[in-house]
């Protein structure tokens, strides 16, 4: 790289630190503005958060892996996701704005009774906003480590250190800034992270190795190309030269299972983690919506694209390439046709992707950690200007144990499939909880727990992901459902006081809301299941639309297109017709 291309890269530091300086006084105000920016954000500034916060360094090189192995239909691993979402958007959106609590652990108290409420919340808080989060900032460490290396060629062993600088100006900016700063940044970097990421496909795919997309698709057979994968009686992930098929107990894994019965952080069935702090930091409960459909367009629909052409393209200009090395393709191909200046806005572009995510993390752990362990067990009835305060250090300390997790990881690979594993069942249970007014602390307690005692047992049978999914979900819902019907159930008096708050609605609180003649509940549940399948119209149509026109195949662009605009008019006219008030 040339002296502008650092001089680029110093810039987006410097406006990162700006911004965070600017919004420091705000956060600085109490714990609502540090971690819900005061329940104020607009849609757009909510749903481009979430976006920027799914687009970490490890993203573009995972699907450059996908489709450099398996083709296109490859990104189904990820993209049934969406089916889960749109379910976030119409039935959940609304609940997590109204329930105005802080994190999602906090729900655990406003849900369930007694001591085991008490433990759930605070086992949660550690479990997701130490033990998980920084695994995942542990991992999102490990990529940028490896984009660095591949593109500048350093050893690992020195290039880390300049990861963990950046680790560090994060944490500064992160706790100096609260979510105010998280989110204005991230919107700043998402647009950094995405422009770069079009550039570079725009240049890898006109270079004279690949001639255009024409020239692209006269190099590669048609299979690669494919939207949809194979449905085969046997399983073919090999790699380029054989299309990629699925066995039907994987597709139906994908899917019939994934999406609604496995945790995986910002595609937590029900929504949570940090997709329910933009939900609940949201203006209102419009505001809380909006966001969140924007984002599942946005993530599955437009983002992936300038990835998965230089994916495809990296099959022709790195060919030597290994199976194991196919992600490495996206970093060659910014090494080696990016001109003076590009680099230094990719490599920033990179950095972006990477802090965005990073500063979330920390945020999000965060407020679990102050919220619901330390001011809710260790530091009862404090001011704000001490929670804020210890907020501060909490984020600081959180990067330094992440930091030093990330030492001790040796690879990448493979993580995001134990984590939909050591999830598979919980996510019913999250499901559930608004709806049933039988699910209690313990449900959710068991479902926890129960598929780290099975996956051993996976290993031990050889049973590989995603057919684990049918054994790991199929057990721990067993296990749940009798854990909730050998427990005692929540008292009366809880459940009517968080139905009294939420409104759920619904046949399964008939039980409640028969005592309570007087709440009048709106809920249109047919109207929201519409909604959501119109929804994943519009989300699989749009991504669809986009990559036909991408490939020149204009029937089909014009067929996706009406799909889409169908889909997106009757969203609009249900949600005009709806009343957003609680209670009719």
């Amino acid at each position: 790289m040339e002296i502008l291309d650092y001089l680029i890269i110093a810039v987006y530091f410097a406006a990162s630190l700006l911004i965070a300086l600017y919004y420091s006084k705000r956060a600085g105000k109490n714990t609502d503005e540090f971690f819900l920016s005061g329940r104020n954000l607009p849609w757009y500034l909510a749903g481009l958060s979430l976006v920027a916060t799914t687009f970490a360094a490890d993203t573009p090189l995972a699907v450059t892996e996908l489709v450099a192995k398996n083709g296109i239909s490859g990104n189904w691993v990820w993209w049934n996701f969406a089916f889960g979402g749109m379910l976030t958007v119409f039935f959940f959106a609304r609940l997590w704005r109204r329930a105005g609590i802080m994190t999602e652990a906090e729900f655990a108290e406003i849900r369930y009774s007694g001591k085991s409420a008490s433990f759930l919340r605070g086992f949660r808080a550690v479990y997701l906003g130490l033990f998980m989060n920084i695994i995942i900032m542990g991992w999102v460490n490990k990529a940028m480590t490896s984009i660095l290396t591949g593109f500048f060629g350093i050893e690992e062993s020195i290039v880390i250190y300049y990861v963990f600088g950046a680790m560090i100006f994060v944490a500064l900016y992160s706790a100096l800034s609260g979510l105010w700063g998280v989110v204005v940044t991230d919107a700043f970097q998402f647009f950094m992270a995405m422009g770069g990421s079009i550039i570079l496909a725009v240049l890898v795919i006109n270079s004279p190795q690949i001639n255009g997309i024409e020239g692209l698709q006269s190099k590669l057979p048609e299979f690669i190309f494919d939207f949809f994968p194979t449905i085969s009686s046997e399983a073919d992930a090999s790699s380029y030269g054989t299309a990629f098929a699925l066995t039907l107990t994987s597709f139906l894994a994908y899917i019939g299972i994934q999406w609604w019965a496995s945790w995986y952080p910002g595609a937590e069935p029900g929504g949570g983690g940090y997709t329910a702090q933009r939900m609940m930091s949201a203006k209102d409960e419009k505001h809380s919506l909006f966001a969140t459909l924007f984002f599942q367009v946005a993530h599955y629909a437009i983002r992936p694209w300038p990835w998965i052409l230089v994916g495809i393209a990296s099959l022709v200009i790195y060919p030597e390439l290994s199976y194991s090395e196919k992600g490495l393709g996206y970093i060659y191909a910014m090494r080696d046709f990016l001109p003076v200046g590009l680099k230094g806005l990719m490599i920033a572009a990179f950095f972006a992707a990477y802090m965005s995510t990073i500063a979330t993390h920390l945020n999000w752990g965060t407020s679990y950690l102050l919220n619901d362990l330390y001011r809710r067990f260790y530091s009862v009835g404090r001011d704000e200007n001490h929670y804020v305060l210890a907020s501060r250090a909490i984020t600081i300390l959180l990067m330094i144990v992440s930091v030093i997790v990330t030492l001790f990881i040796n690879r990448i690979s493979g993580a995001w499939e134990f984590i939909l594993q050591c999830g598979a069942g919980l996510g019913l249970v999250l499901i559930l909880r608004w709806f049933w007014w039988r699910i209690n602390a313990w449900s959710e307690i068991s479902a926890m727990i129960t598929p780290f005692v099975v996956y051993p047992f996976m290993l031990l049978f050889d049973i590989k992901f995603p057919e684990s999914l049918f054994y790991l979900t199929g057990v721990t819902t067993l296990v749940w459902l009798t854990v909730t019907f050998l427990t005692k159930p929540v008292n009366d008096d809880k459940l009517k006081e968080f139905y009294k708050k939420v409104y759920p609605g619904g046949i399964l609180w008939k039980k409640i809301s028969d005592q309570l003649p007087e709440i009048k509940t709106n809920t249109a549940f047919a109207g929201m299941f519409l909604s959501w399948f119109m929804g994943v119209v519009l989300v699989y149509s749009s991504l669809f639309a986009i990559g036909s026109l991408l490939f020149m195949n204009y029937t089909e662009t014009i067929i996706y297109t009406l799909l889409a605009v169908i889909s997106l008019f009757v969203i609009y006219k249900l949600l005009s017709k709806q009343d957003w008030s609680i209670i009719n």
